[in-house]
């Protein structure tokens, strides 16, 4: 990496985030192509990422929203199974006070 501070425009930020989301290569080996820290890069990305430019493909991708999904998908079936119990207290709660509110004889 070269040791003076080099500064870029927009364009070129735009156009080399662009760039990293439609390869297939890593951050770390582009960043050795363009000789620009992979940090730099990756905050680049960060800021000017549009979905719409990203592969379909991306095996990696697809793998961390499909493990998103599972974990979302065990959340709300753990929420479920909680609003069950709830309900079901409920139930047995409201029962009680009808047989406990009845005038005695």
């Amino acid at each position: 990496m070269s040791g003076q501070r080099r500064s870029f425009n927009e364009e070129f930020r735009r156009q080399t985030a662009k760039h990293l989301q439609e390869q297939t290569k890593s951050v770390e080996e582009i960043a050795l192509e363009l000789d620009i820290p992979a940090k730099t890069l990756h905050a680049w990305k960060a800021k000017y990422r549009e979905f719409k430019n990203e592969s379909v493909n991306q095996s990696e991708r697809v793998r961390e929203l499909e493990q998103l999904l599972k974990e979302k998908e065990r959340e709300l079936s753990q929420k479920d199974r909680r609003l069950a119990d709830v309900e079901e207290e409920l139930a047995i709660v409201k029962k009680a006070v009808h047989i406990f509110s009845k005038p005695k004889n």
